[in-house]
Parts: structure tokens; sequence; C-alpha cells
């Protein structure tokens, strides 16, 4: 499946302890929303250690531009920053870029003119797609049968029901 164009999320934000609980939430309501639940997990995660290595490498408080881009068939968490030392994966450890090259497809790092932009990708199986507009509900059927000679009401019409004239049965009930 491919979109017609790209789904993004940008936020620009001191990479504060606090800060990465309140992104992780923010990034998991735009997956719901474009119908990726299962991605929020390995995604968050990955989020996570990355703003956690620019508060432990770069500093407390630098600011840093988060990005998530879903194409249709990748999605890409990216994380730049001011911070002139490049990272590297130091082991097969529990955290840091470990982490993010084992929850992804694919990951790395790019030098800026004002810092760098370390990223990760993870390809993205057909999600169901929501409906593009509501469907008119169903009409009730009653739950027990009109007694024999009981006056039975005509239901209102609701607008776009396709019914402009007077029902099929209503002859038979004259």
């Amino acid at each position: 499946m491919t979109l017609s164009s790209n789904r993004r999320y940008a936020a620009e934000l001191p990479a504060s302890a606090e800060r990465v609980p309140q992104i992780r939430r923010i990034v998991a309501a735009h997956l719901r929303h474009w119908h990726l639940e299962a991605e929020i997990p390995a995604v968050c995660r990955g989020v996570a250690e990355l703003l956690t290595n620019v508060h432990r490498h770069v500093g407390p408080d630098a600011a840093c531009l988060v990005e998530v881009r879903w194409s249709g068939r990748h999605l890409t968490v990216s994380v730049a920053d001011r911070g002139p030392r490049m990272p590297r994966l130091l082991s097969a450890g529990d955290g840091g870029l470990a982490a993010v090259a084992a929850l992804s497809d694919s990951w790395g790092t790019c030098p800026t003119t004002e810092g760098k932009v370390v990223w990760f990708t993870r390809r993205v199986a057909a999600t169901r797609q929501a409906p593009v507009s509501a469907r008119p509900p169903l009409r009730s059927v009653p739950d027990a049968k009109p007694r024999p000679g009981a006056e039975v009401p005509e239901p209102e019409p609701r607008p776009g029901d396709g019914r402009s004239g007077p029902r099929a049965d209503e002859a038979l009930l004259v």
C-alpha cells in the first residue's frame, strides 16, 4: 500500500528526562491515528533511546528535532541535534544504539552543518484502513410481532435513506 503523500510528525524540544515520556505518548498517538498500533512499542522504545542519548551525550537540555514519517511502506524516525560527536555502536548491550539496531530494519547517522541526525526505519505491513465516510445505521428489527389488528406506526424517514414516497407495504394496511 502506498499513500498519496507522506504522513509526518515533527517536534522540536529539549532532550530533558521529563520530555522523553511525553514525546513517547505523542508519537504513540500519531501511530494510532495512522492505524499503526502494532508499531507503537518498538518505535516508542527507539524514540526514547535516541532522546536519552541526546540527553546523556549532548546535554541535559540540548535542543533536538524529533521527526516521524510514514510513507505507506516504511516508518522512519529521526532525531537531529547540535552535538558535534557522531555516535558509535559500542556493543550489543541492552540500550542505546544497540537497542535501536535490534528493533529496526535499518538505522544510521548523518552529519549535518549544525550537528547530526540519527535515524531508524521499520518496514510496515499493510494496515487496516478506516472508512472514508460513515455508513448509515441499519434499521432496527422489532423484537416482537405486532398483535393482529394493532396499528403499526411508520418510522420517520431519515435523510439519505432513499425513501421518497409511501412504503411498499402501505397498501396492505388500508
